[in-house]
């Protein structure tokens, strides 16, 4: 369809790897537009965890707006679904204001979730949650992950033998409806509409990866600076948390949880903390690079290109 007669109106997904400069571009232009920022990320959904979530700071969230984080406690389920559900009326209410939704952050299942939608599949059951909690318990993970690749070898392949959180999931899906969740999500998309807004998809990645890498452990530090063993030991004394939660297993919390609990030293931490941060830009950049309607730039030798493909979109002179 020609842009011209799409009327529909517009967003901006800002995406990109961590520590790759998103908020920052994004904060700019949301200040410059007057709007808010829908932020599109995992760990920031979550109260009390600031420092290792790179949760924007009270300066950053005067200029710039931030909907959707601080929206559940840690121990408490956010799933990309819960994201969707959260996102399309926050974006519609923006709209509605005449003001443009810039949705920012490297959640790739959150962006797939709200501008492709999910699958369709069985909604979890806290009984048989409960239940697979406890076989896990007994039997122990490796045998449970076992048990998925015997019934359900696609998905058992796509993961990892220690993502309890995945494995746990997946059982549950094949014991309620007797069918495996690859065959679920193979349906495709629950639904099918048009999604509601016209969508400009930039991709901020710095084009020397050594760069990317340096910011990464440059913020490490600051972040270690800024107190972010105090916050991890504060939410290890709430005795609704443990290492299994899917907050908790955030890159750098996992680790910081293993230093206080004394099963890494503090190099070891630190060392740790920065690969598997690393490992996490790299898994992101990966996902990226399916998304083929997306424009990519640098965000500091392509800033000027960036902001001419925000102009452009959003006819400003």
């Amino acid at each position: 369809m020609d842009a011209r007669a799409d009327r529909r109106p517009l967003a901006v997904a800002v995406m990109g790897p961590t520590a790759s400069g998103k908020t920052d571009f994004a904060a700019d232009w949301a200040e410059r537009l007057g709007t808010a920022i829908i932020s599109v990320d995992s760990a920031l959904v979550y109260r009390r965890m600031d420092i290792g979530s790179a949760k924007p700071d009270a300066a950053t969230l005067t200029r710039a707006p931030h909907r959707l984080i601080d929206l559940r406690e840690p121990h408490e389920p956010y799933s990309a679904a819960d994201f969707a559900r959260d996102a399309l009326p926050a974006m519609l209410e923006l709209a509605g204001q005449g003001r443009v939704p810039l949705l920012v952050g490297g959640t790739g299942l959150y962006f797939k979730a709200l501008l492709e939608g999910l699958s369709l599949l069985p909604p979890s059951d806290p009984a048989l949650r409960a239940a697979l909690q406890s076989e896990r318990a007994e039997r122990g993970l490796a045998a449970l992950y076992a048990e998925l690749s015997t019934i359900d070898p696609p998905a058992a392949a796509r993961i990892q033998p220690g993502d309890s959180q995945r494995i746990l999931r997946a059982l549950e899906v094949f014991r309620l409806s007797g069918r495996p969740i690859s065959a679920w999500q193979a349906q495709g998309p629950a639904s099918a509409a048009r999604f509601p807004f016209r969508v400009l998809r930039l991709v901020l990645a710095p084009s020397d990866r050594g760069l990317l890498h340096e910011r990464i452990e440059r913020r490490f530090h600051a972040m270690l600076a800024a107190g972010f063993l105090e916050e991890v030991r504060a939410l290890k004394a709430d005795p609704r948390l443990h290492p299994d939660l899917p907050a908790m297993r955030a890159v750098g919390y996992r680790q910081a949880w293993q230093h206080l609990d004394g099963a890494i030293d503090r190099a070891g931490f630190i060392e740790q903390g920065i690969a598997a941060t690393r490992h996490l830009a790299k898994r992101q950049l990966t996902w990226l690079r399916g998304e083929h309607a997306a424009l990519w730039a640098d965000p500091q030798s392509g800033r000027a290109r960036l902001d001419a493909l925000m102009r452009r979109f959003l006819d400003l002179r």
